[in-house]
């Protein structure tokens, strides 16, 4: 794994907010126009050792940038390519997410309780996240309804960044859509089949219900995570898809 200061990396354009650059040989040719920000969490510690996997070509995982619980921001990938960080995925009809988007990796124990257990971000690594996504999603004029956990892009497979990730604080700074606060209308599904085809037209893959449902659940109500619809996830549901119809969830 080679490192090299940030002024020395000639065929990466590196932003200010990057404090080291550890070049990964894990990425690809972009097919794809940049539309999409994907945040995940690593679930290894110590950050080195997440270091050491995203630049490991027999992994074959990577991401655009991994910020440290310390708030440092490491630059593995260059934007201008496709880094291998969503796995089979699909949101929005993209099933090549990876082409479509920058991938953030987040320093973080995950869910393994062999890490420690799941537990909240530190906030030092939040106040990293929140500049360097306000300059990526003004670069590419990223809407807010794409900027998703990989469980929101993989819910069969995935859980990252889970339940604790502090989606309406980034929401405050216009990076990502707020939770709806207040509903227009009360649940207008009347079966579960109704709600999974309204959760398709927003944008999550329906292969397997439940999952899908509860990656809706940890992004949308985290505090309560059961995998079926009720008459709270319809009305938020409902509200999100009216927000985007009118135009207002970019």
């Amino acid at each position: 794994m080679s490192e090299k200061p940030v002024g020395e990396w000639r065929d990466m354009e590196v932003s200010e907010l990057v404090h080291r650059v550890v070049p990964s040989p894990n990425h690809g040719k972009r097919l794809l126009p940049v539309s999409m920000l994907v945040l995940h969490y690593t679930e290894m510690k110590p950050v080195e050792s997440a270091l050491e996997r995203l630049c490991d070509p027999e992994a074959e995982v990577s991401a655009h940038y991994l910020i440290s619980e310390d708030g440092e921001v490491i630059q593995l990938v260059s934007e201008a390519h496709r880094a291998w960080h969503s796995g089979a995925s699909y949101w929005r009809g993209i099933k090549d997410v990876n082409s479509a988007s920058i991938g953030i990796e987040l320093d973080h124990p995950g869910h393994d309780e062999a890490n420690g257990g799941y537990r909240g971000f530190s906030e030092a690594q939040f106040e990293a996240l929140v500049p360097l996504v306000s300059r990526i999603v003004k670069q590419y004029d990223i809407p807010r309804a794409n900027v998703v956990g990989h469980s929101d892009v993989a819910p069969i497979r995935k859980l990252d960044p889970g339940e604790l990730f502090p989606w309406d604080r980034l929401a405050e700074y216009g990076l990502c859509l707020p939770t709806p606060a207040k509903f227009e209308h009360a649940d207008p599904f009347h079966n579960e089949g109704a709600f999974l085809l309204a959760l398709e037209r927003f944008g999550y893959d329906i292969t397997e219900g439940r999952k899908a449902i509860e990656a809706f659940e940890r992004r949308w109500r985290p505090e309560r995570i059961e995998g079926k619809p009720d008459a709270q996830l319809g009305a938020i549901l409902w509200h999100l898809l009216l927000e985007r119809d009118r135009g207002a969830a970019r």
